[in-house]
């Protein structure tokens, strides 16, 4: 397969996993996607990917109606980044976020993510999107 071919599939991957993980599927997303063996570096949760998919199932029931809008998917070797706007509860400005993975092969083995919120009465004109 060619560099290019593995850099789409990567990316093809990580845009999966989100939607996956936003729509509930996050055992689905965990068992496609991951080495479980691997590492996050979400400073909010314990280490480890089991940790941050019990989190990631916590949140679904917290917010199962939570929206998932990918804008940009930036691939460079086997780390892709994808920037998304994630509504919590419709109705709400959301967060911009931006998770980034490291793929062995075509699991994650590593990711972080950074998000901020979205400001409803932002001074600048051009929106956080």
């Amino acid at each position: 397969m060619s560099n290019v071919n593995s850099t789409q599939t990567r990316k093809q991957a990580a845009v999966q996993f989100l939607q996956l993980v936003v729509t509930g599927h996050i055992d689905e997303a965990y068992e496609k996607y991951v080495d479980m063996q691997s590492k996050h570096h979400n400073p909010f949760f314990p280490a480890g990917f089991p940790e941050l998919r019990k989190a990631m199932i916590e949140n679904h029931v917290q917010f199962p109606n939570k929206q998932l809008t990918i804008k940009n998917v930036l691939g460079d070797g086997d780390l892709v980044a994808v920037h998304s706007h994630i509504l919590l509860r419709p109705g709400e400005t959301g967060i911009s976020a931006v998770h980034l993975f490291r793929f062995q092969d075509y699991k994650i083995v590593e990711m972080w993510d950074c998000n901020q919120p979205v400001p409803a009465n932002s001074p600048n004109k051009d929106g956080a999107f």
